[in-house]
Parts: C-alpha cells; sequence; structure tokens
C-alpha cells in the first residue's frame, strides 16, 4: 500500500503544478493540499499534512517519547529541530500519525496524536526548549543509542524511494556495507600470532 500512495502522489507531482509557501511545497491535487516537509531525521524523510492529517515519519513519536533519532546518515538535530518548529506552527487539532511508537509500560501503543498535544507535552521540545538546547539534547541523547542492524541497508533502499541500488555489470543488485565506520579503526592492522 505505501509503494502505491507513493507512486500516486509521486505521479500526480509530476502532473500538477506546484509553488513555494512558507517553506513547504503546496501541491493542488483534487482539492486536497498536500506539504511536503523535510525533517532530517535522515535526507530521505518528509511529512505530508493532507487535509486535517498529518504523516510524520520518523520526525515526532508520541509526546511522551520525544522525537527521531538525527545520528543517521544525513541527520541533522538542528533541521529537524527547525522541521518541526514548523509542524508545530499548524492548527492544535490536525492529526498527527505516527510511523513509530515505542510505548512506556504504563501505556499501549498509539498510531495518531495532535499537533496541540505535542506542543504541550514533547518531552524533547518542553517549554523553554530552544534550539540550542534542542540540538545539545539531541546529539547528546543521540551518542548513547546503538547502530540499529540494518542501519545501512535500510538507508540504501529508502534514498532511493524503495528501489533498490542500480544493478552491477552482472546484472545483479547490491547493498554495500562499509567495513571501517561507526567506530572502527581503520588505521589498525590486524596481526597474527
Amino acid at each position: 500500500f505505501s509503494r502505491l500512495l507513493l507512486c500516486s502522489l509521486l505521479w500526480n507531482i509530476v502532473q500538477c503544478s506546484t509553488y513555494w509557501v512558507k517553506n513547504f511545497w503546496q501541491l493542488m491535487i483534487i482539492r486536497i493540499s498536500f506539504a511536503i516537509l523535510s525533517s532530517v531525521h535522515t535526507p530521505a524523510c518528509v511529512s505530508y499534512l493532507v487535509d486535517d492529517a498529518l504523516f510524520v515519519g520518523d520526525t515526532l513519536f508520541a509526546p511522551d517519547f520525544g522525537t527521531a533519532r538525527c545520528d543517521f546518515p544525513g541527520g541533522d538535530a538542528r533541521t529537524l529541530y527547525r522541521s518541526i518548529q514548523r509542524l508545530l506552527e499548524l492548527p492544535d487539532a490536525v492529526r498527527v500519525f505516527l510511523c513509530h511508537d515505542y510505548p512506556p509500560a504504563t501505556r499501549g501503543p498509539v498510531l495518531e496524536t495532535t499537533i496541540g498535544a505535542q506542543r504541550a507535552g514533547n518531552v524533547h521540545l518542553g517549554i523553554g526548549m530552544d534550539e540550542d538546547a534542542f540540538v545539545a539534547m539531541r546529539e547528546a541523547r543521540d551518542a548513547t543509542l546503538a547502530v540499529p542492524a540494518l542501519l545501512l541497508p535500510s538507508v540504501q533502499v529508502n534514498m532511493r524511494a524503495g528501489r533498490l541500488p542500480p544493478a552491477d555489470a552482472n546484472g545483479v543488485h547490491y547493498l554495500r556495507i562499509p567495513v571501517d565506520t561507526f567506530g572502527a579503526d581503520p588505521t589498525l592492522e590486524e596481526t597474527s600470532s
């Protein structure tokens, strides 16, 4: 379903005129307004506003969990903060549909919140949380998180909107995994005893 929706959106985007309004690409498609907003959890992340429904992808989580990490390739906490501030300019009643939820033991998973609930209770966007404080908090927290096992394969596919990388000369598609990154020291030489 998500690939079908993405293909449909992209096809309509190609056929419709676009214009820039308040840092949002607005697309008028059969009287439905879509806004595409960057978040920079990773460069592939966007949010879509369809009437009063905001699909935030990996930007905001439930208010008691906060915001998405930004330590993935191409991620940027400062840009995430600015993107979230644009989202928080939307009316309180706008429904926010979450991509992920990491519920505490005291509640079950939630799929939906509102801009008003995010503004009032998001633990990473509390009262007085300015951009520098958010960036410091986000970067310090991200430094404590483990690298997800499937991060690199996922990013390679996500950056291509679900398509595999181009095939090599032999016709096979490969996901390439670097072996000297994420803390590995490439200057260390293996010795044998």
